[in-house]
């Protein structure tokens, strides 16, 4: 039967962010005490005024344009243009179900390679791999917040034939490391070049602790797509609604992209659609406000108590990821690392080697989302009084599995 499924398709294994949470939950429903930092999904309620814009339209059942609802564009459109200062018009928005289609409608249709930062999202090599794109990955370090620098980014695209058009995939902030990218200037200016195209993933930007929304797209407009959506800021992951803007410079390509969407999946649900407008028309800052604070705080309490000279990690500055690095030499792989962790002491994690990074590199992905985030969101009334025993009280999942950890790794 394996001869009748195409050889690269057959290499893909299933999303390891999505079998983590499975395995999680499997180990759960046989009565094993699990901490779910493997699995990076928003604990958050959808705000309100949202959710009642998409009661409103439940009845709504028509077909929607390929390209999305034109008042959804527009208002995307303004979100971008209050954010960058770059003008993505609506005729350049595409709605996509979850920014994830958005980044594989492109390999589908790009025909050249990809550079990728070693940390990337689980999901960028194999997408590349789906659209028959070559993947070059580009290892950073902590010394630069896990980002590359220009120097390194150059050397890269020297390395790689300079006859092949390229994407640069850049997503700050970080799924897995949860820093920003503070040189983004810097790494505009070797991406324009070399014409080189920017896949500027901004799906946790509004995630910022700083509050600062920083896009590449403020240096090279001309070469940069922008994906994002509802899943992280607002949520709705299970919403499935996400965008792409497409410079002006690029607009044969989404005359591409439109075709493909429609000889796939037609267009996004229609009640969503209309429930987003609400969504990008507005701010809504008392939520994002809360809800970076209490990740904010969440974060910075995993960040204190596990960091250690058996654990390095930076702080957290965005999303709700960290990093963690083991120093040990008594296992081979951090995928072996993660099977140990998990076997000893329930906590689920995922391994730097999903992440781009070597196998014997003992860097692992936590989310520290593991908890009730609908009744700490209710219990937060000040932003800048959010104490440890707030989130021993609210997230004690993550304040025992963050024990179990940090006293695991003592034995190392």
């Amino acid at each position: 039967m394996s001869s009748k499924v195409k050889k690269k398709i057959q290499k893909l294994k299933e999303s390891s962010t999505l079998v983590i949470n499975e395995k999680s939950k499997d180990l759960i429903s046989k009565g094993k005490k699990v901490f779910q930092f493997g699995f990076g999904q928003s604990p958050f309620p959808i705000p309100d005024e949202i959710v009642e814009k998409l009661k409103k339209n439940a009845y709504r059942k028509e077909y929607l344009p390929i390209q999305g609802l034109p008042r959804l564009r527009e208002k995307i459109s303004k979100y971008l243009l209050t954010r960058t200062g770059n003008d993505y018009p609506k005729e350049n928005i595409l709605i996509t179900p979850g920014s994830k289609e958005a980044m594989l409608l492109i390999h589908l249709a790009f025909n050249g390679e990809i550079i990728i930062p070693a940390p990337g999202w689980v999901s960028y090599e194999p997408q590349a791999e789906i659209g028959s794109n070559k993947v070059h990955w580009l290892e950073t370090s902590r010394s630069n917040n896990w980002f590359p620098t220009g120097k390194e980014l150059e050397k890269k695209i020297k390395s790689i034939n300079k006859k092949n058009n390229l994407i640069l995939i850049l997503n700050s902030p970080n799924n897995p490391s949860g820093t920003v990218c503070n040189n983004l200037e810097e790494l505009a200016r070797v991406a324009k070049k070399h014409k080189v195209l920017v896949l500027s993933d901004e799906i946790y930007t509004d995630l910022t602790f700083s509050n600062e929304y920083k896009s590449i797209s403020k240096y090279y407009p001309e070469l940069t797509f922008i994906t994002g959506g509802l899943s992280k800021w607002c949520g709705a992951g299970g919403w499935r609604l996400g965008f792409l803007a497409v410079p002006k410079k690029l607009t044969e390509f989404l005359s591409s992209l439109k075709s493909l969407a429609s000889e796939s999946y037609s267009t996004v649900n229609t009640p969503t659609q209309y429930a987003s407008i609400e969504a990008y028309a507005n701010e809504h800052k008392q939520y994002k406000l809360k809800v970076r604070a209490i990740l904010n705080a969440v974060g910075n309490y995993v960040y204190t108590n596990l960091k250690s000279n058996k654990i390095l990690i930076a702080p957290p500055q965005g999303a709700f990821y960290l990093m963690p690095e083991f120093k040990n030499k008594k296992y081979k792989t951090s995928s072996k690392l993660c099977e140990a962790i998990l076997d000893e002491t329930g906590v689920a994690m995922l391994p730097g080697s999903d992440f781009g990074f070597k196998p014997k590199k003992m860097l692992t992905r936590l989310s520290y989302t593991d908890f009730n985030g609908t009744e700490f969101f209710k219990n937060v009334t000040n932003c800048s009084q959010i104490d440890d025993e707030m989130i021993k009280k609210f997230a004690p999942n993550v304040v025992e599995g963050v024990s179990k950890l940090s006293n695991w790794a003592k034995n190392l």
